[in-house]
C-alpha cells in the first residue's frame, strides 16, 4: 500500500526534544516502512524520519509561530506533492482534511491529538461523515459528542529503542510541558511529601510557561527538587531510565499520555492522577499506582521502587509497541480504501 502521512509544520519528525505528535508520526512511519509498505512522509525539512519526504519549509516554523496562513501553505504544497502518489493519506493537520475535499478519489484519515472538549470538537464533528476521525484512547473517544469515530488507536513507541534501566537514580521525574495542567506544582509538593528527590524536565518557551515557571515553580525549586531543563534524545532515555518512577500528577483529562508509555518502556513505573487516559495506561499495582489524594501519591512514589520493572517493559512490548500501532492503522487505511470508490460513486 501506499501511504502518505502529513505532519504538522511546527515541529521537526521525529522531535528533538518535546513533540509527542511529531514522535508518533515518526513511529508510524518506521513501522509501516518496516511492514513493506510505500510511505510518504511531508513533514519540515529539517525532519530525519528514514522515509521518502518532501517539505514546503527547510524548518520548523515551532508552535509559538502557528498560523493558519503558515498550516495552509504547508498544506497546499502537501497534497500537490501526494496526489497521484498515494492509495490514502493519513493528516495530521487541522487545514489538510478539509482542503483535501478538493481531491474527491483521495481517502484521507485524520487523527485528533487533543480533546474533542474544546472549540476543535465541532470541527470533528463537522469533518467527520467526509474524513475518518482516529481517536487515541477510549476516553478521548467517550468525549466525542456526536463525532463518529473510525477507530481507537494507542499510541505507541519503538520498545527497542529505549533501554530498561534499574532506577538507580532514586529520583521520582516530571518530564512534559510547563504548566499547571500539567500538575508541576504538584509533583514537587507530592516528591516533598514523600522524601524522594525530583528531577523536573519541561518545554519552556510559551509565555504562559515562563509566567508558570516564574511564579509558581522556580521557588519551589531547592532541597533535591531540580528543574533540569528540556530534555531529548539519549539524555531523556538515561533520564527516564534511571528514575524511580515517572510521576505524572495530572490535572486534566489527557487524551492519552506519551511520557507514560516511554517512561514503562524504559522499565519506570508510573504514578499518575486518574484523569484521561491513565486507566488504559497505567495498571494499577503492576506497572504503576493511579491515585488521586496528595498523600496516596506520595506513597505510590515511595514504594514505586517494589514494582516489577520487566513487568512494565513487558507491557509497552505487547500493548503499546509501534508495529502494534501500524497494524491497527493498517486495517482502517485498508476499510477506507475499499470504501472509497462507493463513496466516489454516491457523490
Amino acid at each position: 500500500m501506499r501511504i502518505a502521512l502529513i505532519a504538522p509544520p511546527w515541529v521537526a519528525v521525529p522531535p528533538l526534544a518535546y513533540g509527542g505528535t511529531e514522535a508518533v508520526v515518526d513511529g508510524l512511519a518506521r513501522a509501516l516502512d518496516a511492514a513493506g509498505h510505500d510511505v510518504l512522509l511531508f513533514a519540515t525539512g529539517d525532519s530525519t524520519c528514514p522515509v521518502p519526504r518532501s517539505w514546503a519549509y527547510d524548518n520548523a516554523l515551532g508552535v509559538a509561530a502557528a498560523r493558519p496562513a503558515s498550516e495552509l501553505h504547508h498544506v497546499v504544497n502537501a497534497y500537490d506533492w501526494i496526489a497521484g502518489e498515494a492509495d490514502v493519506v493519513h493528516d495530521h493537520t487541522l487545514a489538510g482534511p478539509v482542503y483535501a475535499q478538493g481531491f474527491t478519489s483521495l481517502p484521507v484519515v485524520t487523527t485528533n491529538h487533543g480533546p474533542f472538549e474544546s472549540a476543535l470538537g465541532d470541527y470533528y464533528r463537522a469533518i467527520a461523515s467526509r474524513v475518518p476521525v482516529i481517536a487515541i484512547s477510549r476516553h478521548q473517544a467517550s468525549t466525542a459528542v456526536r463525532t463518529p469515530i473510525a477507530a481507537v488507536i494507542h499510541h505507541g513507541v519503538d520498545v527497542v529503542r529505549f533501554p530498561v534501566g534499574d532506577g538507580a537514580g532514586g529520583y521520582a521525574v516530571f518530564l512534559g510541558r510547563m504548566s499547571p495542567d500539567k500538575g508541576v506544582h504538584t509533583a514537587i509538593a507530592v516528591a516533598r511529601r514523600a522524601g524522594v528527590p525530583l528531577r523536573i524536565a519541561c518545554k519552556m518557551h510559551e509565555p504562559a510557561e515562563l509566567a508558570y515557571f516564574r511564579a509558581v515553580i522556580e521557588p519551589l525549586l531547592g532541597d533535591e527538587i531540580e528543574y533540569v531543563g528540556e530534555v531529548g534524545g539519549q539524555d531523556k532515555l538515561a533520564l527516564l531510565a534511571g528514575a524511580r518512577c515517572l510521576l505524572n500528577p495530572i490535572a486534566w483529562p489527557e487524551p492519552f499520555g506519551m511520557v507514560m508509555i516511554e517512561a514503562l518502556a524504559c522499565g519506570t513505573p508510573v504514578v499518575a492522577t486518574p484523569m484521561g487516559a491513565v486507566g488504559e495506561i497505567v495498571d494499577d499495582g503492576v506497572t504503576g499506582f493511579v491515585r488521586a489524594a496528595p498523600a496516596d501519591l506520595a506513597l505510590a512514589v515511595q514504594t514505586a521502587g517494589d514494582l516489577d520493572r520487566l513487568a512494565c517493559r513487558r507491557a509497552v512490548v505487547e500493548r503499546f509497541s509501534i508495529a502494534r500501532m501500524a497494524e491497527h492503522h493498517l486495517r482502517l487505511y485498508r476499510s477506507v480504501v475499499e470504501a472509497e470508490p462507493a463513496r466516489a460513486g454516491v457523490a
